[in-house]
């Protein structure tokens, strides 16, 4: 657990705004034959803050079935401790393998506040955690000091970075050696935060592109990095959308180009019109046109090995 590549899946909607069982099965079941060593639910990309506690329950219980003996996680993002303390229990209680947790946002926390806040919803999920920490998005940067005093609970086992300072991953090997596992969280600097060291890619262009995802992960920790360099070079224009205010409205038209997805969001969102869908589509459109051709996946588990 917490290696490997983990999508943070999207949402899928019916054109009557209820959620698209079907289509989620079939997106979740790429991931999977794709090689993915997980699945992330109900984050970010997953329109989190749209849904209704009982919707990520069933999103949940869907990708369990789909994942097998794979691991799905449960994002928790509340605006409360005690909303999310009983959402950390209820994701538990369904079967999710671990959860990722957020300050309580929008608040802008103070650094007691939020080790407080992370400790409360550990305990009253009872399963190992991964710490979001996205200060660029949500203004609040769990520091290297708030997860030393993280360290003292046994179930805070991994964090996503997401900073946006590739020089944090050093800092944290350094300071933690192997107590925290590491994910990388920013699509566009992954390959160098696994030529760092980090233990796995919380993805999201992955849900369009997951072979590709895959293949860059598998290559870089094998050492063969030249090879996912190319690979990478033809994917960073792509991953780009990942870095974005829209980012759930540019990722769910990239889905719709590559794996004839639907791009249906709910409100407020609304899905990207005009010049901007033009342009993402086009986007998306020029690397389907000269895709990389990929090794060998089990060669490239040999290899790792």
């Amino acid at each position: 657990m917490w290696t490997g590549v983990y999508p943070a899946v999207t949402t899928k909607f019916t054109e009557n705004d209820e959620l698209d069982f079907a289509e989620m099965e079939r997106c979740f079941q790429l991931q999977m034959n794709a090689g993915c060593d997980g699945i992330i639910v109900c984050g970010s990309l997953g329109e989190a803050m749209a849904l209704e506690p009982e919707e990520k329950i069933e999103i949940l219980k869907l990708a369990k079935k789909i994942c097998g003996s794979k691991h799905v996680i449960m994002t928790v993002c509340e605006s409360s401790t005690r909303r999310a303390m009983k959402a950390a229990a209820d994701a538990a209680a369904a079967g999710a393998n671990g959860l990722m947790v957020l300050p309580g946002v929008p608040y802008r926390s103070a650094p007691h506040e939020t080790v407080a806040h992370i400790k409360a919803v550990t305990k009253a999920g009872g399963v190992p955690v991964m710490v979001y920490n996205n200060p660029v998005a949500y203004g609040v940067d769990v520091t290297l000091d708030m997860f030393a005093e993280l360290a003292d609970e046994p179930l805070i086992v991994a964090m996503k970075e997401s900073t946006d300072d590739i020089r944090r991953a050093t800092e944290v090997i350094n300071r933690f050696g192997d107590r925290f596992k590491m994910l990388t969280g920013v699509d566009n600097l992954a390959l160098e935060s696994l030529m760092m060291g980090v233990d796995g890619w919380v993805a999201g262009l992955v849900v369009a592109f997951p072979r590709e995802t895959v293949a860059i992960y598998k290559l870089a920790k094998a050492g063969r990095y030249q090879e996912a360099l190319e690979i990478y070079r033809w994917f960073r224009p792509l991953l780009d959308l990942d870095v974005s205010t829209n980012l759930v409205q540019n990722i769910k038209l990239a889905e719709m180009v590559a794996i004839g997805s639907n791009d249906r969001v709910r409100a407020p969102r609304l899905a990207l019109s005009g010049a901007e869908r033009a342009r993402v589509i086009k986007v998306v459109e020029d690397a389907v046109a000269c895709r990389p051709e990929l090794p060998e996946l089990k060669e490239l588990c040999d290899t790792s090995m």
